[in-house]
């Protein structure tokens, strides 16, 4: 019988000192600012996905080699070079002969106009043309 007491004074008890606890509700607040998260969160969010998709670019093989890139940083130089002397030509006494020019894979055509300078850039590649007219000063 004291062993049966003992056990309902103990539940008796327990039901008291557990009967003023409460549970919260749970809440769910998302990260991502797209669906309603702290727009604080966008930059690491962004520069996160950016860093991986950098490293799945590395990973798939398509890195150039040093000759390739060497090409493309000789092709832009030669390129830029040219740029500053049509420039040049333009603003400057020197002229730029009309003709047809051959920079790395591009095929650059220059004819004088009345309008300016008309420079037509070709990449026989893609077959992409791109028109450019300096105006004269």
């Amino acid at each position: 019988m004291k062993k049966h007491l003992h056990l309902i004074l103990i539940g008796v008890f327990s039901l008291l000192a557990f009967s003023n606890l409460q549970a919260q509700d749970f809440v769910y607040t998302p990260k991502n600012p797209a669906f309603g998260g702290d727009t604080f969160n966008y930059n690491w969010l962004l520069s996160s996905a950016q860093s991986q998709n950098l490293l799945e670019e590395d990973d798939s093989g398509n890195s150039q080699s040093s000759l390739e890139s060497f090409t493309e940083s000789l092709e832009r130089q030669i390129l830029s070079n040219l740029s500053r002397q049509i420039a040049g030509s333009q603003f400057g006494e020197t002229t730029l002969d009309d003709g047809t020019y051959q920079v790395g894979s591009f095929g650059l055509d220059v004819i004088s106009t009345l309008d300016g300078l008309s420079i037509t850039i070709t990449d026989p590649t893609t077959g992409e043309t791109t028109q450019i007219i300096v105006p004269y000063y």
